[in-house]
């Protein structure tokens, strides 16, 4: 038989409860709409962008210096190699000398003491013993004085060798983090670049073209010097050309591979980073710059460009951008540099 039974109403407490759950809902995912992120304005995205773009071009300078010293370390090591195995034949044929002497002293039957303890002894160990120096002749002595000095040399050098190694590796390691830091940097910016649309990226392409044709127009003058002025004319040669970090020439440049290249063209050989450019020469201040004199930026002097005249700079920027001219007041200025 069927119930004809009410159905049971909910209690007054549990449709408070639901009701109060319900409201807490509707507040909370409206919250959640209201906290989903916006999508960030392309002047935001360029501010961004620059930033990380700055961060990466630190690291590359620094990456730039590791490279500079691991190559230096690579070619001290093959120098004192050589010099050991250089030094090791020397010695092998001063022993030699020395054996045959005593071999002929054998066969005649007059080996002394001195060389009998030479045959079978360290022979540093023997010229320390002064005792034993009136029993040798002046060439004998002369002979193992050599032979000591040159062991002594070539112990000296395989020290110095071993310390080097480990410098190395130590570089290396360093090399490689540096070399890390600048690809997430980069790959950092490209991410934003990829948030905005196809038209706002084209937008931000055409206002950097814009601003270096302006600068293009603005620039000329007098170089400090013939070396200058060819260091300039090369670097002019190459606007263009892409930036790549770590990158001397001559297809594609960072910014003190730009101008060490351009400078190794008239014959100086500036040092590899711009750090180091930066103690290289004379210090200016901004009204004393003449085109070619070596423009150095940031607090850190993380940037370096040649000034290009008329309050403009060619330099190679950063990621994503070529060899190009640029207004001297769009960075950080600190000094000149007049090599």
């Amino acid at each position: 038989m069927a119930s004809h039974r009410r159905p049971k109403q909910p209690s007054r407490a549990r449709v408070t409860v639901l009701t109060t759950a319900a409201a807490a809902a509707v507040v909370l995912g409206g919250n959640s709409a209201q906290a989903a992120p916006a999508k960030p304005s392309k002047g935001e995205v360029k501010e961004k962008v620059d930033k990380l773009h700055e961060q990466a071009e630190q690291a590359t300078e620094k990456y730039n210096g590791a490279k500079e010293k691991q190559e230096k370390l690579e070619k001290e090591i093959d120098a004192l190699q050589d010099n050991v195995a250089r030094g090791q034949d020397d010695l092998n044929e001063l022993r030699d000398a020395i054996g045959m002497a005593a071999a002929a002293q054998y066969r005649s039957g007059t080996i002394d003491s001195s060389m009998q303890l030479f045959l079978s002894a360290d022979p540093d160990d023997y010229l320390d013993k002064a005792s034993t120096l009136d029993q040798l002749s002046n060439q004998q002595v002369e002979a193992l004085a050599e032979i000591q000095d040159k062991q002594r040399e070539l112990t000296q050098q395989r020290q110095e060798a071993a310390t080097k190694l480990d410098d190395l590796a130590e570089t290396r390691e360093e090399l490689g983090k540096k070399r890390k830091e600048v690809q997430a940097k980069l790959a950092e910016a490209q991410k934003l670049l990829n948030s905005l649309t196809a038209a706002e990226r084209a937008e931000m392409a055409k206002e950097e073209a814009a601003d270096a044709a302006k600068s293009a127009g603005l620039t000329g003058g007098k170089s400090a010097s013939g070396r200058a002025s060819a260091a300039f004319a090369a670097a002019q040669s190459k606007i263009g050309s892409p930036y790549v970090y770590g990158a001397t020439g001559p297809g594609s440049f960072d910014c003190s591979g730009l101008t060490s290249w351009a400078y190794g063209q008239a014959g100086v050989g500036l040092p590899r980073t711009s750090q180091a450019q930066a103690s290289y020469g004379t210090r200016l201040s901004m009204d004393q710059l003449q085109v070619g004199d070596l423009v150095i930026f940031y607090s850190d002097l993380h940037h370096v460009g040649l000034y290009a005249g008329n309050g403009q700079v060619l330099h190679a920027p950063r990621t994503g951008t070529v060899v190009r001219y640029e207004s001297i007041n769009n960075m950080p200025f600190q000094f000149g540099v007049r090599v």
